[in-house]
Protein backbone atom coordinates (compact mmCIF):
# COMPACT_ATOMS: atom_id res chain seq x y z
CA UNK A 1 0.00 0.00 0.00
CA UNK A 2 1.34 3.43 -0.71
CA UNK A 3 0.57 7.15 0.03
CA UNK A 4 0.50 9.36 -3.03
CA UNK A 5 -0.10 13.06 -2.98
CA UNK A 6 -2.44 12.00 0.15
CA UNK A 7 -4.20 9.50 -1.57
CA UNK A 8 -4.21 5.88 -0.39
CA UNK A 9 -3.42 3.05 -3.20
CA UNK A 10 -2.59 -0.31 -3.58
CA UNK A 11 0.47 -0.86 -5.33
CA UNK A 12 0.39 -3.79 -8.00
CA UNK A 13 3.52 -2.44 -10.28
CA UNK A 14 6.07 -4.08 -8.85
CA UNK A 15 4.38 -7.07 -8.39
CA UNK A 16 3.61 -6.99 -12.15
CA UNK A 17 7.32 -6.00 -13.02
CA UNK A 18 8.41 -9.23 -11.46
CA UNK A 19 6.14 -11.27 -12.89
CA UNK A 20 4.54 -13.24 -9.68
CA UNK A 21 1.25 -13.01 -10.26
CA UNK A 22 -1.61 -14.88 -11.29
CA UNK A 23 -5.24 -14.46 -11.14
CA UNK A 24 -7.25 -16.97 -9.00
CA UNK A 25 -9.99 -19.31 -10.81
CA UNK A 26 -12.21 -18.42 -8.60
CA UNK A 27 -15.76 -16.65 -9.61
CA UNK A 28 -14.73 -12.96 -10.03
CA UNK A 29 -18.69 -12.27 -8.46
CA UNK A 30 -18.09 -14.46 -5.39
CA UNK A 31 -14.69 -12.59 -5.08
CA UNK A 32 -16.06 -9.37 -5.38
CA UNK A 33 -19.09 -9.96 -3.13
CA UNK A 34 -17.03 -11.56 -0.36
CA UNK A 35 -14.63 -8.35 -0.43
CA UNK A 36 -17.45 -5.95 -0.50
CA UNK A 37 -19.20 -7.68 2.63
CA UNK A 38 -16.25 -7.40 4.71
CA UNK A 39 -15.52 -4.08 3.73
CA UNK A 40 -19.30 -3.15 4.35
CA UNK A 41 -18.73 -5.03 8.01
CA UNK A 42 -16.21 -2.96 8.77
CA UNK A 43 -17.78 -0.20 8.09
CA UNK A 44 -20.82 -0.64 10.01
CA UNK A 45 -18.50 -1.59 13.20
CA UNK A 46 -16.83 1.66 12.77
CA UNK A 47 -17.09 4.30 15.76
CA UNK A 48 -15.86 7.59 13.84
CA UNK A 49 -14.62 10.51 16.21
CA UNK A 50 -17.55 13.03 15.95
CA UNK A 51 -16.32 16.56 15.27
CA UNK A 52 -18.17 19.71 15.91
CA UNK A 53 -17.94 22.55 13.37
CA UNK A 54 -17.70 26.31 13.87
CA UNK A 55 -16.35 29.47 13.57
CA UNK A 56 -13.26 30.57 14.88
CA UNK A 57 -13.11 33.72 17.15
CA UNK A 58 -10.38 35.18 15.07
CA UNK A 59 -9.79 34.94 11.42
CA UNK A 60 -7.32 31.65 10.77
CA UNK A 61 -8.07 30.65 14.49
CA UNK A 62 -8.09 27.27 15.29
CA UNK A 63 -10.75 27.66 18.28
CA UNK A 64 -14.87 27.58 17.91
CA UNK A 65 -16.52 30.25 18.65
CA UNK A 66 -19.58 28.49 20.61
CA UNK A 67 -21.31 31.99 20.24
CA UNK A 68 -22.10 31.32 16.98
CA UNK A 69 -24.01 28.62 15.34
CA UNK A 70 -22.26 24.97 15.56
CA UNK A 71 -22.77 22.00 13.99
CA UNK A 72 -21.98 18.12 15.54
CA UNK A 73 -20.88 16.13 12.78
CA UNK A 74 -21.56 12.42 14.39
CA UNK A 75 -19.53 10.75 11.87
CA UNK A 76 -16.48 12.30 11.85
CA UNK A 77 -14.73 14.17 9.08
CA UNK A 78 -15.68 14.37 5.47
CA UNK A 79 -13.93 12.42 2.73
CA UNK A 80 -13.97 9.84 0.14
CA UNK A 81 -12.08 6.70 -0.50
CA UNK A 82 -11.11 4.42 -3.55
CA UNK A 83 -8.81 1.82 -4.99
CA UNK A 84 -7.23 2.36 -8.13
CA UNK A 85 -6.30 -0.89 -9.73
CA UNK A 86 -3.37 -0.86 -12.39
CA UNK A 87 -3.03 -2.48 -14.61
CA UNK A 88 -6.75 -2.41 -15.60
CA UNK A 89 -6.83 -5.96 -17.05
CA UNK A 90 -7.52 -9.46 -16.22
CA UNK A 91 -10.49 -11.96 -15.18
CA UNK A 92 -11.29 -9.91 -12.09
CA UNK A 93 -11.11 -6.40 -13.76
CA UNK A 94 -12.76 -7.54 -16.97
CA UNK A 95 -16.04 -8.81 -14.10
CA UNK A 96 -16.27 -4.92 -12.95
CA UNK A 97 -16.18 -3.48 -16.54
CA UNK A 98 -18.88 -5.72 -17.97
CA UNK A 99 -21.10 -5.26 -14.40
CA UNK A 100 -20.32 -1.16 -13.96
CA UNK A 101 -18.57 -2.26 -10.55
CA UNK A 102 -16.08 1.08 -11.24
CA UNK A 103 -14.81 3.23 -14.10
CA UNK A 104 -11.73 3.92 -15.97
CA UNK A 105 -9.54 6.44 -14.46
CA UNK A 106 -8.15 9.56 -16.43
CA UNK A 107 -6.28 10.48 -14.06
CA UNK A 108 -4.63 8.03 -12.34
CA UNK A 109 -5.29 5.09 -15.55
CA UNK A 110 -6.32 1.93 -14.16
CA UNK A 111 -9.61 1.06 -12.87
CA UNK A 112 -10.96 3.09 -9.97
CA UNK A 113 -13.60 1.26 -7.32
CA UNK A 114 -15.18 4.37 -5.30
CA UNK A 115 -16.61 4.16 -1.68
CA UNK A 116 -20.18 4.52 -2.03
CA UNK A 117 -21.45 4.15 0.81
CA UNK A 118 -21.41 5.69 4.48
CA UNK A 119 -22.76 9.21 3.27
CA UNK A 120 -19.37 11.58 3.46
CA UNK A 121 -17.61 9.79 6.58
CA UNK A 122 -13.93 8.83 5.84
CA UNK A 123 -13.37 7.15 8.59
CA UNK A 124 -16.10 4.75 7.39
CA UNK A 125 -15.11 4.71 3.82
CA UNK A 126 -11.49 3.85 4.77
CA UNK A 127 -11.70 1.23 7.09
CA UNK A 128 -14.00 -0.07 4.66
CA UNK A 129 -11.47 -0.54 2.58
CA UNK A 130 -8.77 -2.42 4.61
CA UNK A 131 -10.99 -5.76 4.59
CA UNK A 132 -11.78 -5.59 1.52
CA UNK A 133 -7.82 -4.53 0.24
CA UNK A 134 -6.82 -7.62 2.18
CA UNK A 135 -9.34 -10.33 1.06
CA UNK A 136 -8.75 -9.50 -2.62
CA UNK A 137 -5.08 -9.50 -2.68
CA UNK A 138 -5.40 -13.39 -0.79
CA UNK A 139 -7.91 -14.54 -3.20
CA UNK A 140 -6.77 -12.41 -6.63
CA UNK A 141 -2.92 -11.68 -6.69
CA UNK A 142 -0.90 -14.81 -5.42
CA UNK A 143 2.25 -15.18 -5.65
CA UNK A 144 3.60 -17.80 -8.12
CA UNK A 145 6.27 -20.18 -5.81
Amino acid sequence: MGLDNGVMFWYTDSVREKGIYMINNTNPAEIYAEAHSAGMSAGNKCKPTPMIVGQPTTPLGDDIDYEKETWYVGDGVCGFAWVNIKPARGKFVTWMKKNDVGRKDSYYGGWTVWVSGFGQSMARKMITLEPSLRYLTITVLLPIQ
